[in-house]
C-alpha cells in the first residue's frame, strides 16, 4: 500500500509539474513583447521655461550710412502647449546689446532690445524646429559733437530656430532673428531713422 502511495504521488507531481512548464510556455508564447508606454516615454516640451543667450548682431540705419554691429546678450522666459509633435508657445525676450558704428561725425547705437514672439514648431522627440513672429521693441541712439539723442520705437520680428533637450529639465537652442524697429524723427540727423538688424544667438532653457 505504501508503495502504491509514493508512486501515485510521483505521478501527480510529474504531471503538475509538466502542466505549469506547458502553461508557462504557452503564456510566453501568447505575451506581446515588452513595450513602453509611448505617451508617457516620449519628450515633453509643454509648460513654462527660463533661460538665457548670448549672440552677435549687425544691421543698419534708414537715412544713414551707419552699420551697427556687435555682440548681444540677454534672458527669455516663455511657455510652450504640445498636441503630439507640434508644439506651440510664446516668449519673451530682453536683451543688452553692444551694436554700434560711427560714420563721419554721426555714430549710432542700439543698446538694447527685446521681443515678444509666438512660436509653432514640429518635434522629433528630443529635438524640436519652430518658426517665430511677433513685436520688437528697442532703443536706437544718435550721438555727434557730444549730443546725445534716443528713440525708443516698437516694430516686428520674424525668425527660425531649432532647440534640443540634452539633459533633463534642459535645453540649448540655436536661433536667428530678423528685427526692424520703426522710423522716429531725430533732430540731431534731421531726418527720420529707423533700424533693422539680423540676430544670431545660441542659448539655454531650463523646463519646469
Amino acid at each position: 500500500m505504501m508503495k502504491r502511495l509514493v508512486v501515485g504521488a510521483a505521478v501527480l507531481v510529474a504531471a503538475g509539474w509538466t502542466a505549469s512548464a506547458e502553461a508557462a510556455d504557452l503564456n510566453y508564447g501568447q505575451r506581446a513583447p515588452y513595450t513602453v508606454n509611448q505617451p508617457l516615454n516620449a519628450y515633453s516640451w509643454a509648460g513654462p521655461y527660463l533661460g538665457a543667450n548670448l549672440g552677435y548682431e549687425w544691421g543698419s540705419v534708414s537715412n544713414s550710412p551707419v552699420k551697427p554691429s556687435g555682440f548681444v546678450g540677454g534672458v527669455q522666459a516663455g511657455y510652450n502647449f504640445q498636441n503630439g509633435p507640434w508644439v506651440f508657445g510664446v516668449e519673451g525676450d530682453i536683451q543688452a546689446a553692444g551694436a554700434d558704428d560711427t560714420f563721419a561725425p554721426w555714430k549710432f547705437s542700439n543698446p538694447w532690445f527685446g521681443t515678444l514672439r509666438g512660436r509653432a514648431g514640429y518635434a522629433f522627440s528630443n529635438v524640436l524646429v519652430y518658426g517665430t513672429a511677433g513685436l520688437a521693441f528697442g532703443e536706437l541712439r544718435a550721438q555727434t559733437f557730444g549730443w546725445t539723442e534716443s528713440h525708443t520705437s516698437a516694430g516686428w520680428t520674424i525668425g527660425a530656430g531649432a532647440e534640443v533637450g540634452f539633459a533633463p529639465n534642459w535645453t540649448a537652442k540655436l536661433e536667428y532673428l530678423y528685427i526692424d524697429l520703426s522710423t522716429s524723427q531725430f533732430a540731431i540727423t534731421g531726418v527720420s531713422n529707423g533700424y533693422s538688424a539680423s540676430v544670431v544667438r545660441a542659448g539655454v532653457n531650463y523646463h519646469f
